[in-house]
């Protein structure tokens, strides 16, 4: 059950004759009042002696003694609609829903004599409409502020007490949606996405790829949009807002979106604590490459979301800024997926927890090593990488459900439907590789992994020696033994990981949870260690001096 309290107006009624008539579709049926302020006014649906103008006079009554005191926009609407599978509720059980929505609001509070006038009237099976006129009985205006708010959270107490859907609601963190006129401009100029929407997506990209402000704003510049920087008197920077050239206003300048009305997160301040989290320590010759790295980091998310209560939300912010940048580098089969992937997982970013970015700096500065070095050739990497990914994403999911954040656990579920798809082709050929070896490995090493697949593994060995993936698992650790390695105890230890008693192939999963565990190869970093920065949709990263501070309008 769901409450939208549109913005004040101050026809009373204009809204009535919406509630009565037709509909844009007609499809109003039986309009007529199931409960008003006293139980006796008019009902121009049920009373053929009543009429529009009569019930609006009743409800205007006070309106008009209040005089110049009373406020513009006087007329409150709130909308309540059930859900499309509740059961179809009475006149009576939505008068009591009325009245108690009007208390929690503040419009009309249970026993006050003096409260709003107001009417019920349903046109509908699945929904009511609620008027009221903000003027009470002692010619004040009524205290219903934050009145969605208090109207949501009694919906939530109706829901269980009367056995309807409880609908997952937010906690004040999500992106603010497109307007409708937005939404309007978007069509007329044949964009599949509105300004905003864009805008965001290049944001957090760039956030993502960046270390340190001068870049962030080097890189938004560079996918095309416009960038204005305020400052302080002192130099220091203020904020920032950004707009796509073509979207103008009706005098033809450009329509300007700051940081924070694009989501909470990506205000400057927020942006700059994140940055300011990235620590720009130079790689050292033992560092594994940055594909490897990363790989690691985020297969160590689930543990900490499973271990560290307070640092949760920081390995999930990071995780979206993963999710975030892979697009930029990622073949062209794969992007499709990714960008969609990354765009669910946004809702799922934030949270009313507070992330401590500090406490995932190794997977942040991960994340952006790999946009500095170029895409890995090796096809099995790339899809150790999506497999550790997906897992953190399902992990995380599992996270926001326990702590009842209900929208976030939704959008990373969307998440781990596009993030499948990407996986499984990007794994297509590298696992029929490894099942080409598989299948021509020697009788007796065959025999040696199954050995240790029943050794390390009892209750699923059998299972996992009859997939017809267990060939590319049996070459994974014959690699794993020629690495030097000691394959019963990272199996033991793959095993460990969530999510395994839902896969559809344990070989599979075992293999590249095996090539994330194994020790990665020492390579020698280039003799030339200055980074280039990084430009949206290249997979390459020039070499260039540091960005110039960036123009101000």
């Amino acid at each position: 059950m769901i409450a939208n309290i549109v913005k004040p107006g101050h026809k009373t009624r204009g809204v009535l004759n919406y509630l009565y008539g037709p509909g844009r579709a007609n499809e109003h049926t039986d309009p007529h009042l199931v409960a008003s302020f006293d139980g006796f006014a008019p009902d121009p649906g049920r009373d053929p002696d009543a009429t529009l103008a009569q019930l609006a006079a009743v409800l205007d009554l006070r309106v008009k003694q209040a005089g110049h005191n009373a406020p513009k926009n006087h007329v409150w609407h709130c909308s309540i609609r059930a859900a499309p599978e509740d059961r179809h509720l009475t006149d009576d059980e939505w008068a009591t829903i009325a009245r108690r929505i009007l208390n929690a609001a503040g419009i009309a509070p249970a026993g006050d004599p003096d409260a709003c006038r107001w009417v019920a009237v349903r046109h509908a099976d699945d929904h009511i409409h609620i008027v009221a006129t903000k003027v009470r009985g002692d010619l004040r205006p009524p205290r219903n502020w934050n009145d969605f708010l208090r109207a949501d959270k009694e919906l939530v107490a109706i829901e269980k007490e009367y056995g309807l859907r409880q609908v997952p609601r937010g906690d004040c963190t999500a992106a603010k949606r497109p307007t409708r006129a937005e939404q309007e401009k978007a069509r007329r100029t044949g964009n599949a996405r509105t300004a905003r929407e864009h805008l965001r997506t290049v944001v957090r990209t760039a956030v993502s790829a960046a270390t340190n402000t001068e870049e962030f704003f080097w890189i938004v510049e560079g996918a095309g949009a416009l960038v204005d920087v305020q400052y302080f008197p002192s130099g220091d920077v203020r904020g920032y807002k950004v707009a796509v050239g073509n979207d103008t206003n009706a005098q033809g300048e450009p329509v300007w979106f700051s940081g924070s009305t694009l989501a909470p997160d990506l205000s400057y301040p927020k942006i700059t604590e994140r940055l300011a989290a990235t620590a720009s320590t130079s790689a050292e010759q033992t560092d594994p490459p940055a594909w490897r790295r990363l790989a690691r980091a985020v297969d160590g998310i689930p543990d900490h979301l499973d271990q560290e209560e307070d640092a949760g939300q920081a390995h999930i912010t990071v995780l979206a800024e993963a999710l975030d940048a892979l697009p930029l580098i990622a073949p062209d089969g794969l992007r499709p997926q990714l960008v969609q992937a990354a765009t669910a997982f946004e809702r799922a970013s934030r949270s009313g927890i507070r992330a401590r970015h500090e406490q995932a700096q190794a997977t942040r500065r991960a994340v952006k090593a790999i946009l500095r070095q170029p895409a890995p050739k090796d096809g099995a990497l790339l899809a150790t990488v999506l497999d550790a990914l997906l897992l953190a994403v399902i992990a995380a999911q599992h996270w926001h459900r326990a702590r009842d954040h209900h929208q976030q656990a939704e959008a990373a579920q969307r998440a781990t439907t596009h993030l499948r798809v990407a996986y499984q082709t990007a794994a297509a050929e590298p696992l029929t590789a490894l099942h080409h070896r598989g299948r021509h490995l020697a009788p007796w090493l065959l025999k040696q992994q199954a050995a240790t697949v029943r050794q390390a593994l009892p209750d699923l060995a059998e299972q996992i020696l009859a997939e017809p993936d267990w060939p590319a698992l049996a070459a994974t650790l014959n690699n794993t033994t020629a690495a030097g390695r000691a394959p019963s105890a990272l199996l033991i230890q793959a095993a460990r990981h969530r999510e395994l008693d839902t896969a559809t192939s344990l070989s599979e999963v075992l293999a590249w949870r095996l090539n994330r565990l194994r020790e990665p190869v020492v390579r020698k970093p280039p003799r030339n260690k200055a980074e280039g920065r990084v430009r949206p949709g290249s997979t390459t990263t020039p070499r260039a001096a540091p960005p110039a501070r960036p123009r101000t309008r």
